[in-house]
């Protein structure tokens, strides 16, 4: 989108999800996904929003066509393609539980498709080793998506970034790495800005029928 000022074309600040990539009781995400939010709004050269996937309490995925054809049927998926459509960029703040990122992360991807398309995406992890392979591993899944995932991500480690590996509390040169990834993220969003289209609302599927 675009607007005129005085003759001249001014396009709109990118809009970027932080999003809480964990629905697990007691997770850290929710604090490592403020921490993101504080550093980041300080930049004032995009908008930044904490998506928290729990509150969309999204089932295993319960749509009877795939997300591809965009035949939407039920209420938790409107609701949450309304707002994955919404953002141009996403950091996702992600734990490593067993060598990958969490079920319900990859489940709450998995609904949508077109929603993620020509956009970018940045990486805050965490684990005992910085939560490398949950990273690595929604690299792979987001590229199928046309996702462009920038370089740049933020490893924070549980013996050094969480006070007796439970209080957040990351050493002071984290910081400069959220900015050098979230420099990548807008320069990307930004980029891939004139290959995004404007997404069709999900058509309903007619009831009963595939």
């Amino acid at each position: 989108m675009t607007t005129a000022t005085n003759g001249q074309t001014q396009q709109r600040p990118l809009n970027v999800a932080i999003v809480v990539g964990s629905t697990r009781p007691g997770r850290h995400a929710t604090a490592v996904a403020q921490w993101v939010h504080g550093l980041a709004a300080r930049r004032g050269d995009a908008s930044f929003e904490i998506v928290d996937i729990a509150d969309y309490a999204l089932p295993h995925l319960d749509e009877p066509v795939p997300p591809l054809a965009g035949q939407y049927t039920r209420a938790h998926t409107f609701a949450w393609a309304a707002k994955v459509r919404s953002f141009d960029a996403y950091v996702f703040v992600v734990p490593e539980y067993n060598h990958s990122a969490p079920g319900a992360l990859k489940n709450a991807i998995d609904f949508l498709f077109a929603e993620w398309n020509d956009k970018s995406a940045g990486f805050v992890t965490y684990g005992a080793e910085g939560g490398m392979r949950a990273a690595e591993h929604l690299r792979l899944v987001l590229g199928e998506l046309k996702v462009a995932d920038v370089r740049s991500h933020v490893p924070l480690f549980l013996p050094t970034d969480f006070r007796d590996y439970t209080e957040f509390t990351p050493r002071a040169d984290r910081e400069p790495a959220v900015d050098t990834m979230l420099d990548e993220l807008l320069a990307w969003g930004g980029a891939l800005r004139t290959l995004r289209e404007r997404v069709p609302e999900p058509v309903a599927a007619a009831e009963g029928g595939r």
